[in-house]
């Protein structure tokens, strides 16, 4: 299985453009959460805890993040359980209101990220490797992580990888 530095230096080798990771800001936690959202419904109660398939997608999210790293997996879960509270809380709603969410959420981050990618001069990452579906939340960890001066080596293997961020478009030998 692929290492922590193997998935993130993957996914940042598509993310180079600061623009393009500042998007990506809004955009993943967006469609993180609309899609939380969208699995809330149905849910039962089970030892007096609702358990939905988003439930169900959180835990195991939250287990594969922490057997890639144990600090980062547990941001991750932190996250994951805020956005499980927050869509327990939407699918109380009607169920156009929950819907309109869910899809709002949902369609709105995606269009911010493919104007990243706008701004990228590539493809999402996803497009090649279907597991930077999963990657990109942690990606946006990592990359907060790094802004706040933390995990150093981590960031400094994945830019000897992947190569470091510019401020703005690429230029004709860097094109893509």
């Amino acid at each position: 299985m692929k290492t922590l530095t193997d998935h993130l230096s993957q996914y940042a080798a598509y993310h180079r453009d600061r623009r393009n990771i500042i998007t990506h800001f809004v955009g993943i936690p967006m469609i993180v959460l609309a899609v939380v959202v969208l699995l809330a419904r149905p849910s039962f109660v089970v030892a007096g805890w609702p358990v939905s398939a988003a439930t169900v997608a959180a835990i195991a999210s939250t287990l594969y993040y922490l057997r890639l790293d144990l600090r980062l997996g547990a941001v991750m879960g932190a996250a994951l359980l805020g956005c499980l509270w927050l869509a327990q809380a939407t699918a109380a709603l009607s169920t156009g209101a929950w819907a309109a969410v869910g899809v709002g959420l949902f369609v709105v981050g995606w269009i911010i990220q493919f104007v990243g990618h706008i701004f990228e001069g590539r493809k999402p990452a996803f497009v090649d490797d279907i597991t930077g579906l999963i990657i990109g939340p942690l990606f946006v960890v990592a990359e907060a992580g790094f802004l706040l001066g933390l995990r150093p080596e981590l960031e400094a293997q994945i830019e000897q990888r992947a190569g470091p961020t510019r401020p703005g478009p690429a230029g004709p030998a860097q094109a893509r």
